[in-house]
């Protein structure tokens, strides 16, 4: 089946990306993809997933051929575009490329550090040659040649660089290190920092022809992009956070020209006003986490983002998406996916705009 999208389309939706990231979209991203709008092709391969992310039985012209049929069966509305999202391969994957274990036997991606782990004897730098590089690199150079740009291969989920750092060391290990190794907790965060960068130059080389740049976040950019986070940020306080963390942040911001930061949990609203500070920061997604009230009931938390000019991720469904943007003046990004049978519902999505 071919896909029902082009380059010519492509190109419109990159515009109204940068003209959202530059606040000069005078209305919200929306992004609406309709799941079976079209037959969809029989295919004896699985969908790449973190089950399979590392299935060499399975070649990259395969991984791609069993994803052409699926996005060949999707109807993308609005601002949304055909992508192939690499998060498949593991939320922070980074420390897969640069000396930890990749784990998916129990069929999703785990990372473990086999080495000595001494703080002080634990190195982290990037390996373009490691099994997990190779492999999203041969199923982006598949991908190339199948599209031509006509579906974005995104940056995988390299994971913030606290998070990283605790893949080597460990979470609890890591926030005594804190008080008693300050000095070496620096110098693996500036290690982790550069693989960090080294990792996206690395990928950003074999996806040049694209011209353009996304992630797991969905959003588009024609320049170097990223959803930033840091999830270890839940456990440590404000001063440890202004001190171990914000200067990453401070620092990714300089080099990649379009960010927004994955705000994950109520443990990191005691961060969002340094977030906020961050002025070249573009966008907050905030997602309150597992047990708490949807979007509409943070509207403090959207109106403070808006207050320090930041636009925001909507994380929820339509409902909360309109409310949030009748009660907030800004231009937010949201995603929503539909079955055929609702088409109505995804065209007035598109009109609600």
């Amino acid at each position: 089946m071919p896909l029902h999208f082009d380059r010519d389309r492509m190109l419109e939706v990159l515009i109204s990306h940068d003209k959202w990231w530059s606040g000069e979209l005078e209305r919200p991203l929306v992004h609406v993809t309709v799941s079976d709008a079209y037959e969809r092709e029989d295919t004896k391969f699985p969908l790449l997933d973190q089950s399979n992310c590392m299935d060499e039985n399975i070649s990259p012209e395969q991984v791609i051929d069993a994803l052409d049929a699926e996005l060949s069966s999707r109807q993308f509305m609005g601002d949304a575009f055909p992508m192939v999202n690499f998060a498949a391969f593991g939320p922070g994957v980074l420390a897969a490329l640069s000396g930890a274990r990749l784990d998916n036997s129990s069929g999703r991606v785990w990372f473990f550090y086999d080495g000595d782990k001494g703080i002080e004897n634990i190195h982290i730098k990037y390996d373009p040659d490691c099994a997990a590089a190779k492999r999203i690199k041969a199923i982006y150079k598949a991908g190339l040649e199948k599209w031509d740009g006509s579906v974005i291969l995104g940056m995988p989920d390299l994971g913030g660089v606290m998070d990283v750092v605790a893949s080597f060391r460990g979470s609890e290990d890591l926030l005594l290190d804190l008080y008693d190794a300050p000095d070496q907790v620096e110098r693996l965060i500036r290690e982790a920092e550069a693989a960090w960068h080294e990792a996206y130059e690395d990928f950003s080389r074999v996806l040049a022809s694209q011209k353009c740049h996304t992630d797991w976040s969905g959003l588009l950019s024609s320049e170097p992009s990223y959803i930033l986070q840091s999830d270890f940020s839940y456990m440590i306080g404000n001063p440890m956070f202004k001190r171990f963390v914000l200067p990453t942040l401070k620092r990714d911001v300089k080099k990649l020209k379009n960010t927004i930061y994955h705000l994950d949990g109520i443990g990191e609203l005691n961060h969002l006003d340094d977030i906020l500070s961050i002025k070249e920061l573009a966008a907050v997604q905030w997602v309150p986490g597992d047990g708490q009230l949807p979007a509409e009931h943070w509207l403090d938390i959207y109106q403070r983002i808006a207050a320090a000019g930041k636009h925001s991720m909507i994380v929820g469904g339509f409902e909360s998406y309109l409310k949030v943007l009748s009660e907030v003046h800004q231009t937010p990004y949201a995603s929503f996916g539909f079955k055929k049978k609702d088409m109505a519902i995804a065209e007035a999505v598109i009109k609600a705009r």
